[in-house]
């Protein structure tokens, strides 16, 4: 039989090991939500960043056609002329 002492101490010693163990457990599950976290808020950065590209890139192909409509109507005008003087566009 163990005495009361010899008993302590090894409830002491098991609780040490499953304090390690939930310890260890603990910061696994920790590092596991930084990484989680950190990968999300690297999704929201390039998530934001192709957001802003694709809105410069809007932006350019709205300026692009109106310089095409610009230029389409100085053909159509220059057309025009070019067969009021006879000629064939």
């Amino acid at each position: 039989m163990l005495d009361a002492t010899t008993l302590g101490s090894l409830l002491v010693g098991v609780g040490a090991v499953v304090g390690g163990v939930v310890a260890y457990l603990g910061k696994r599950g920790e590092n596991a939500l930084t990484g989680y976290s950190s990968l999300t808020d690297n999704l929201q950065e390039e998530r934001d960043r192709l957001d802003k590209k694709n809105a410069e890139l809007l932006t350019e192909l709205a300026e692009q056609s109106a310089l095409r409509a610009a230029d389409q109507a100085e053909i159509a005008r220059l057309r025009g002329i070019i067969t009021q003087l006879g000629g064939q566009p």
